[in-house]
């Protein structure tokens, strides 16, 4: 299973490196791509070297694509048009389409969560346009998948390898992780 984790400038540390560790801990191919420069900063002053350019990435070559939230990185994901394409793309084709935090107001902007339960950090229920907000830490309706936060990241990680690998790998490797809350 091939992953596309964009970066965006502001991005939520936490997330994003426990989005792409968990993925590959799973055995999935993750490409974390750089929206602008690289390495690319996050919310907190962390950089972190993604593996391409996202000008460099098509959405054909991936299986999903996970936008990892903070401020003001989900705002650059919501207002770029590569993103937005790439989670058309993938969400049309029954790919598997995930963002937590404040990233699901990206998915709201592509369009993909009319009528569709999912979650997002509180505050931003209005921009998740045409979802159904759901109070929860991490919600799959069908090729959806979206989470609360930041404390969320690893539950929200595991329903990721849930959906491209199934549920005995996703409670496997929780195991393995100690993830004893699962």
């Amino acid at each position: 299973m091939r992953v596309l984790v964009p970066l965006a400038p502001g991005f939520e540390e936490i997330e994003a490196v426990t989005i792409i560790d968990v993925l590959r801990r799973a055995g999935c191919e993750v490409t974390a791509a750089s929206l602008k420069t690289n390495p690319v900063k996050g919310s907190h002053g962390i950089e972190v070297t993604a593996d391409a350019a996202l000008a460099e990435v098509r959405a054909g070559d991936f299986d999903a694509i996970a936008l990892p939230g903070g401020m003001p990185g989900s705002e650059h994901l919501k207002q770029d048009e590569r993103v937005l394409h790439i989670v058309r793309e993938l969400s049309s084709s029954g790919r598997l389409v995930a963002a937590i935090c404040a990233a699901p107001i990206a998915l709201g902007a592509a369009g993909v969560l009319a009528g569709r339960r999912a979650t997002c950090y509180p505050g931003f229920e209005h921009e998740m346009k045409g979802a159904i907000p759901v109070n929860e830490p991490v919600v799959r309706d069908g090729n959806i998948v979206t989470g609360r936060g930041p404390a969320c990241a690893i539950p929200f990680a595991l329903a990721l390898v849930a959906a491209l690998a199934g549920d005995e790998k996703a409670r496997d490797l929780a195991q393995t992780m100690q993830a004893y809350w699962m």
